[in-house]
């Protein structure tokens, strides 16, 4: 099943590549400045139930060898690539989803980014919410583009104030 629908969305790249714009086209603006790619990191998983899912502008932000890692409530890391993400995604029917961005810490130094982001997950976008996390988002600079090459999520628990903690610095 997990083959089928890597290969589905394979044709769909395939196809959307080729009798449309190029990704570098669509895309480009994306891409152009730190602060570009992270709002749209933030806005390829945003979106109502009847938006479609952006798994090409996702993947296309995102370096070929992108590594995603979660820290559950434990502290405990589980690390994926970008494709197995997809899966569960794909398998799911879509629901009103929006992470709005908090705060945001960016140091940069000559082609390596670290973006420290703060977030809040909301079924509306307009209802705040306390359910948070904070993201680590490392990126390089390439052949006139960014690229995302990992990013390490945490959500706030009772265990951890990550998000009340980042808030308060700087």
């Amino acid at each position: 099943m997990n083959k089928i629908i890597l290969i589905s969305l394979s044709i769909i790249f395939t196809c959307n590549s080729i009798f449309g714009q190029t990704n570098e086209e669509k895309y480009a603006k994306d891409v152009q400045s730190i602060d570009a790619i992270i709002n749209a990191y933030y806005d390829v998983v945003s979106g109502s139930s009847s938006d479609p899912w952006e798994f090409e502008r996702d993947k296309f932000i995102h370096s070929e060898t992108a590594v995603i890692t979660r820290l559950n409530e434990n502290g405990k890391a589980e690390s994926h690539t970008l494709e197995a993400e997809y899966i569960p995604i794909g398998l799911s029917p879509k629901e009103d989803f929006y992470e709005k961005e908090l705060k945001r810490i960016v140091n940069k130094y000559g082609n390596i980014a670290q973006v420290w982001s703060a977030f809040e997950i909301r079924t509306d976008p307009n209802t705040e919410s306390n359910i948070r996390g904070l993201n680590s988002i490392q990126l390089h600079y390439e052949n006139g583009r960014w690229f995302i090459d990992s990013w390490t999520c945490e959500m706030e628990t009772e265990k951890s104030s990550v998000v009340t903690e980042f808030m308060k610095n700087r």
